[in-house]
């Protein structure tokens, strides 16, 4: 099997001594990227910036709902409550990498931010590792590729890359196993088991050599096997972007069927059985509803809920989030390397990269529920195209054409990365606390206030846990109806945005009176720019007594499987 690089198919040339600024010019790019990767550290306790391009749902409530089963579980010694939103049933990545962070950090938003800014440093490593891997110089005057530093460079600098992967949500890690999955699909090896065994059995001098190579073509297969059920765990919607890591396995196979599938099956045995091991053994008999609510919740988006035309160009035009000069720049690069430079499609990578960006936005088409986080994940990829296009259109056969082509690519470079460095400064240096201030002081009148059980309600409630310890539930998800939950678990307290809606009215006053206590600015969203704290007093002199949890089978009276009293989550 040979190594399937598009660049490695013509011996490239030693690069003209004039030209040979590529060294200098690449130390220079990484040395601003590490410096805006790290100004990424800087404020994690601040709000998502307000007055920003985006409008996002998720900074209120995702950083909390998808990290629940790590908070909960290391605040109260339970991960799974039940009737409850418990979405870490489905989507257990990021909870489990969370509790394991907890155990040295201690639950806050700070500590959840930099688990995920950690992902994004693994996420920029293996890109400029897979990059530089898959090119090469290809003329006299080509010198060294610029491709993966400029990838790393675009990337620490983006201004929406910053917003969003400075937030403990699942994207990031979805994007970091994906980038890991096709590192390690390019390193694949063909598996020898019958020329390994004779070399063993017959003493011969090659054995070592050949135990090496054994070696070399278990591990990647098995740490593939494992990477591809973990994404699937970490966010269902890596279904999408299977295709991608197939590509890069078929490419390693010198695109040959028969070799490709000798490659994959080890990765696909492991991936089905882990998997199905998962959902048959632990899912199907436990949790088996809250597997399918994740799903259902989602219902009420769709393509088929508006005319296909209509959603395509939402879908298109909303790639415009990820950056007004960034987004259009993959076009322009993909219809000049067509006409121009169609080499660039023979390398592997830029095929993988289109499969995972046509797959992901497959999946946006038909979810149809275009929040600007969900471009997070093509963002990535749609970074390296550029890249990758710029650094080979820089390349000429002639000293002059390399001169001039050059120049074109380092103004393309530069006209996207200023614009979206100085924004990105202004974040950094423009800081906003009101959530976060908010959560505290609700935090400080709850646990204040002796009479009634710490346990708030709220949509937001996660989030709230997440940045002060407090329990919660949901107020607007779960498996059991919201007039059951409250019966069950008797929050004191409700944390409402600006209004309180009909249904929720319904469910709580029943056995509740609200008492307003207090309103606290925060965010920069109309419909939820005031969180507004409730206490809950009971309607009767004497409350019926609180159901006792549901006993937790045998088998699963485990640390990580247990129903929460109702002492711990009052107090």
């Amino acid at each position: 099997m040979t190594e399937s690089t598009p660049q490695s198919a013509s011996k490239p040339h030693a690069a003209h001594p004039g030209l040979n600024l590529s060294r200098p010019i690449a130390y220079v790019l990484l040395g601003i990227a590490a410096i805006f990767y790290a100004l990424h550290f800087l404020h994690l306790a601040a709000d998502f910036p307000n007055n920003s391009p985006w409008s996002d749902w998720s900074k209120y409530t995702d950083e909390g709902w998808y990290g629940d089963g790590a908070i909960r579980h290391y605040l109260t010694g339970h991960w799974y409550w039940q009737g409850d939103f418990n979405p870490a049933v489905a989507l257990p990545m990021l909870p489990l990498l969370e509790l394991l962070w907890f155990k040295f950090t201690g639950v806050s938003a700070t500590a959840a931010r930099a688990l995920t800014l950690t992902l994004f440093g693994l996420t920029l490593l293996t890109f400029y590792l897979l990059i530089q891997r898959h090119t090469r110089p290809r003329t006299t005057f080509s010198s060294v590729p610029l491709a993966a530093p400029l990838t790393v460079f675009l990337l620490c600098l983006s201004p929406y890359l910053y917003v969003f992967e400075r937030m403990a949500i699942i994207e990031p890690l979805l994007i970091c196993l994906t980038a890991l999955a096709l590192l390690t699909a390019s390193h694949l090896h063909p598996l020898h088991l019958r020329a390994t065994y004779k070399a063993f059995t017959t003493r011969s001098a090659s054995a070592k050599h050949l135990s090496l190579n054994l070696l070399k073509a278990i591990l990647p297969a098995l740490a593939l096997g494992i990477l591809l059920p973990a994404m699937v765990l970490s966010k269902t919607t890596a279904i999408a972007l299977l295709p991608a890591v197939g590509y890069m396995i078929w490419a390693r196979a010198g695109y040959r069927i028969v070799p490709a599938i000798r490659l994959a099956v080890i990765p696909a045995l492991m991936t089905a059985t882990l998997w199905l091991g998962y959902f048959v053994l632990l899912v199907r008999p436990h949790y088996l509803a809250d597997y399918q609510y994740l799903f259902s919740a989602n219902a009420y988006t769709g393509i088929e809920l508006e005319p296909l035309a209509s959603v395509v160009l939402h879908t298109l035009s909303d790639g415009l989030w990820m950056g007004k000069l960034l987004f259009p720049a993959v076009f322009i690069v993909l219809a000049l390397a067509l006409f121009w430079r169609p080499h660039l499609f023979a390398n592997p990578i830029v095929p993988a990269l289109l499969l995972w960006i046509g797959g992901y936005f497959a999946f946006l088409l038909y979810h149809n529920n275009l929040q600007p986080r969900y471009y997070l994940v093509v963002a990535v990829p749609i970074t390296a195209l550029v890249a990758l296009g710029l650094d080979t259109f820089r390349q000429s056969r002639t000293r002059r054409g390399t001169l001039i082509a050059s120049s074109l690519a380092a103004a393309a470079a530069l006209a996207i990365a200023i614009p979206d460095a100085l924004q990105q400064i202004n974040f950094i240096t423009h800081p906003t606390y009101d959530f976060a201030a908010a959560a505290r002081n609700i935090a400080q009148l709850v646990r204040a206030d002796h009479t009634h059980p710490n346990l708030i309600l709220s949509i937001s409630g996660s989030d709230i846990t997440l940045m002060t310890g407090l329990p919660s539930i949901d107020d607007d998800f779960g498996t059991d109806d919201l007039d059951v939950r409250v019966k069950k678990y008797r929050p004191g307290w409700y944390v409402a945005w600006n209004d309180i809606e009909d249904d929720k009215m319904d469910a709580l006053t029943p056995l509740y009176h609200l008492e307003r206590v207090a309103a606290f600015p925060a965010m920069d969203d109309p419909d939820r720019n005031l969180l507004i704290l409730y206490r809950l007093d009971p309607t009767l002199q004497t409350p019926p007594p609180t159901p006792r949890p549901q006993k937790t089978p045998k088998p699963l009276r485990t640390r990580l499987g247990q129903q929460p009293s109702t002492e711990q989550l009052q107090h």
